[in-house]
């Protein structure tokens, strides 16, 4: 059995890091050689360097693209609708499920946040509970 501990998390988040980096490097250069390819020559632009191609990729993504995934994670964490629904979702879980949830979600590596002793059911609630005819009856 392999040990998950700090460090292998560690290596995760770094190799995660690399990743990000190193494909924010990739379409850098890839803008930066199109744009001085082509725009000089058709339109009389300017050629950019790397920074500039970096910066150009950054704001066509908040022009055209929207914020993407980061915005629905920003909210994820502050939507009480989400929060809701995992909480009414975890409440019909049988033991068993939570369980097995448990284990396939931190691989048996112990409680992390949101689950086993820090989950919805060993936190005190800020809304109302479910009465547990409409619980069953909600499912």
């Amino acid at each position: 059995m392999r040990e998950h501990g700090f460090h292998h998390h560690r290596g995760h988040v770094l190799h995660f890091l690399l990743m990000i980096v190193g494909g924010l490097a990739i379409f850098s250069l890839g803008v930066m050689l199109l744009w001085n390819w082509l725009l000089p020559t058709l339109f009389g632009l300017p050629q950019i360097d790397f920074l500039q191609a970096i910066g150009l990729l950054v704001l066509s993504r908040l022009l055209f693209g929207g914020l993407g995934h980061a915005h629905a994670l920003m909210h994820m964490g502050h939507g009480g609708d989400f929060r809701n629904r995992m909480r009414e979702r975890w409440e019909q879980m049988t033991p068993e499920q939570r369980e097995q949830f448990h284990e396939r979600f931190h691989g048996g590596r112990g409680h992390g946040r949101g689950c086993g002793k820090h989950g919805p059911e060993g936190r005190e609630r800020q809304s109302e509970t479910i009465p547990t005819e409409q619980a069953e009856n909600h499912g």
